[in-house]
């Protein structure tokens, strides 16, 4: 009988593991395809954007310029969604006189192909490799930022590429760390098909970089933050949010706008006050 149940709870632990194992991908990638607005929405201009990554994939996304930008954001989303529910911080970024570039990663919104995460870091190719050739702009002039999963592609192009600097928000050290604390019954670090090593590409970051993170954060705890920041040997700055893993930019306000225009004045020189 004992044996039975052993035998029985064995199998079952297996399958379980086996399941994480095949299945991972739908944890982590969370597309829709319906662009519920645009960035004239919010009343901004923007231009519908098509490139190809180096897989021949076709991508979208929307360049949001300002009249006289400062600088270029480069905008990687998180795992869910699409650009569309990106259109705040758009705002955000407009009226710290900024233009944007985001995009959305393959199988997202209006991109084709599927999701994965070498998928990810061709977008981010294919997004940097647009704004430099296509648009001519300067990396000094390229201030990469990524939230959540985006900040981990995002830290994963900017030891290839020279931007002016990053920002990397409410994300984590490494795929791993996350399953092994979600799940620690099970040997997740072996099962994991997913890497996406945030602290590792920061150890080897060579431009400034912001890091952001929230103490309410319940998705990636506050430590991971911490662990980042720590690891960037450069020039660094620490942004403490307040509010959830996907509302902590909105909750912590005007904060948050002042500790962005900080940054920025820091990489890119003093500049008049934000737009109203």
């Amino acid at each position: 009988m004992l044996l039975t149940i052993a035998m029985t709870g064995m199998i079952a632990y297996a399958g379980v593991c086996g399941y994480m194992y095949l299945f991972q991908g739908r944890f982590l990638f969370k597309p829709t395809r319906e662009i519920e607005a645009t960035p004239a929405a919010i009343g901004l201009e923007y231009e519908d954007v098509t490139l190809m990554a180096a897989d021949g994939i076709s991508l979208h996304g929307w360049f949001v310029p300002h009249a006289r930008p400062r600088a270029v954001v480069l905008y990687f989303h998180g795992n869910r969604g699409n650009i569309s529910q990106r259109l705040e911080s758009l705002r955000i970024f407009h009226r710290l006189k900024l233009s944007t570039f985001i995009l959305d990663y393959h199988g997202y919104g209006r991109s084709g192909g599927r999701p994965s995460e070498q998928a990810t870091y061709l977008d981010a190719q294919a997004a940097w490799d647009y704004l430099v050739h296509d648009r001519a702009v300067r990396p000094a002039d390229i201030i990469v930022f990524g939230r959540s999963l985006g900040a981990a592609v995002a830290s994963w192009l900017i030891i290839r590429q020279r931007p002016a600097a990053a920002v990397i928000e409410s994300t984590f050290t490494s795929l791993p760390d996350v399953a092994a604390e979600t799940y620690p019954l099970l040997p997740t670090r072996w099962l994991s098909r997913f890497h996406y090593n945030t602290l590792e590409n920061l150890r080897q970051a060579q431009c400034p970089v912001l890091i952001a993170h929230s103490r309410d954060d319940a998705v990636i705890s506050f430590q991971h933050g911490k662990r980042l920041y720590d690891a960037v040997v450069g020039r660094k700055d620490f942004l403490e949010m307040e509010g959830g893993h996907n509302d902590g930019f909105i909750t912590s306000g005007d904060d948050y706008l002042r500790a962005l225009e900080g940054f920025l004045q820091q990489v890119l020189g003093p500049e008049p006050a934000v737009d109203e």
